[in-house]
């Protein structure tokens, strides 16, 4: 009973369980052992592989294959055994040792050699690099959904590039925009903060028990220990940080979780506005057969995707922030106050993947109610108010700005009200007839050409 999801006590294991299937073998307690199973195994093969560590021969291709299993094909039996020996060790990353040497104390020929299992290392040895190894592909997960998420934003700007719609700066009426160029300042916010994402450089260390390979020296002092580290670092598909103390110091994560977090706030923003514009009917939302609006008004549709998002983009950035300023930080040469704090990566990753899936969700039941975006353009002739003030401007008439502002502050103007104020200003005729043929509809300045020109490249992933 305790394991049902009725009983979880997160909603991320409870409620949203069924969004995160993808996710999970990658930051859940198993993952973790996952990725510390393949860094002792991958040291154990690197050290084996070294002419000057003459007790540790070089592998055969069935003992290099078979230690590659025990990672490759971990399973949640072998994640069951790690678990029962730390029982015993009370020591987690002991237990990882243990099972570990277990493991290649049955392939043929390693028995003797278990001992170089775990050798010179400290336990956060492993930690950092099987958390580097769960960010590097839990992240990659995450910016596939981040780059969903502009790709489907770049595509509703592209089709609305040339509907124009009102502004509304503090809420008021404002000069015309068009619908797609505001989506499209949301597609590139994203797209740059995707790419500082991206950019983060995962970094390592494999140094021992200070970061100054101690041990390492006094058993074999002819090894380039930094190049071996950093070779075997290299492999995981790491880069060495070479300045450490006992742990890596966590700086590379601030980085990655400062620019995820940047990526939230904007796609917050983006869940308000399209709220917002909901809410004045610029967008209806496509009902579903059954599905319930409000518990006691029958009419409602609300937009709970949006809603969602933003509740769950809140609680991933509160974490993302508090592991940010958390994990710099660490007395003398270590203390364990990073290790509970590191435990939540996969919570912070996965109210972000919930929320991901929530604005894509609420996208898909956008309805564009352009009748009623022209109905309030067409009732807003006012907002051409700044292009009359600014060709008097051109023309010498004198305060013009004042003028319109008299003319126009605080009210309502319609095609005849607007034809009529114009009638009135001492303006050329040429300047006049170009005001007079301008609507609200196309005052857009090149609002569908900045639109239509968004590129969001930088949704590419570097390999592809």
């Amino acid at each position: 009973m305790d394991a049902h999801p009725l009983m979880a006590i997160g909603a991320l294991d409870g409620r949203y369980r069924s969004k995160l299937d993808a996710l999970a073998p990658l930051v859940s307690e198993f993952g973790l052992l996952r990725y510390r199973v393949a860094v002792e195994c991958g040291w154990f093969a690197h050290l084996a592989g070294t002419p000057q560590i003459a007790e540790l021969p070089a592998l055969s291709m069935s003992q290099a294959a078979a230690v590659a299993a025990i990672a490759d094909e971990f399973s949640l039996a072998d994640a069951q055994r790690i678990k029962a020996i730390e029982t015993t060790t009370n020591h987690d990353v002991k237990a990882v040792e243990y099972f570990v040497k277990e493991r290649l104390g049955q392939i043929d020929g390693l028995l003797p050699h278990i001992e170089f299992v775990h050798f010179a290392c400290t336990s956060e040895d492993i930690n950092n690099l099987a958390y580097g190894l769960m960010l590097k592909e839990a992240g990659q997960a995450i910016a596939e959904q981040m780059a969903t998420v502009i790709e489907q934003i770049d595509g509703l700007a592209q089709a609305t590039a040339k509907l124009a719609m009102l502004s509304r700066t503090h809420g008021q009426a404002a000069s015309p925009t068009t619908l797609g160029k505001e989506l499209a300042n949301f597609a590139h916010r994203l797209a740059r903060q995707l790419g500082q994402f991206r950019s983060v450089e995962l970094l390592g260390k494999m140094n021992g028990a200070v970061g100054n390979y101690n041990a390492h020296l006094v058993a074999y002092p002819e090894i380039d220990w930094p190049a071996l580290s950093s070779e075997f670092i290299d492999g995981l598909g790491l880069n060495i940080n070479p300045y450490t103390t006992q742990i890596e110091p966590h700086d590379y994560m601030a980085e990655l979780f400062h620019a995820l977090a940047r990526f939230n706030q904007v796609l917050l923003d983006f869940d308000r506005d399209i709220w917002s514009y909901i809410s004045i009917e610029y967008f209806s939302q496509v009902s579903v057969e059954g599905e319930t609006g409000s518990s006691t008004m029958p009419h409602k549709v609300n937009p709970i995707d949006f809603e969602n998002s933003e509740g769950n983009l809140g609680v991933a950035n509160a974490l993302l922030e508090h592991m940010a300023s958390k994990l710099q930080v660490s007395r003398w040469q270590r203390d364990l106050s990073d290790s509970t704090v590191l435990r939540n990566i996969g919570s912070a990753l996965g109210h972000c993947s919930v929320a991901y899936q929530a604005t894509l969700q609420g996208m898909r039941r956008l309805q564009i109610n352009a009748e009623v975006i022209a109905a309030d353009l067409d009732s807003s002739w006012e907002v051409l108010a700044e292009a009359v003030q600014t060709v008097m401007r051109k023309h010498g008439v004198r305060e013009p700005y004042e003028r319109l502002k008299r003319a126009t502050r605080g009210k309502r103007l319609d095609k005849t009200l607007f034809l009529e104020m114009l009638e009135a200003l001492e303006l050329p005729a040429d300047a006049r007839r170009v005001l007079m043929r301008l609507t609200p509809g196309d005052y857009i300045g090149i609002a569908d050409r900045l639109a239509q020109n968004l590129t969001t490249g930088l949704t590419k992933s570097p390999d592809d």
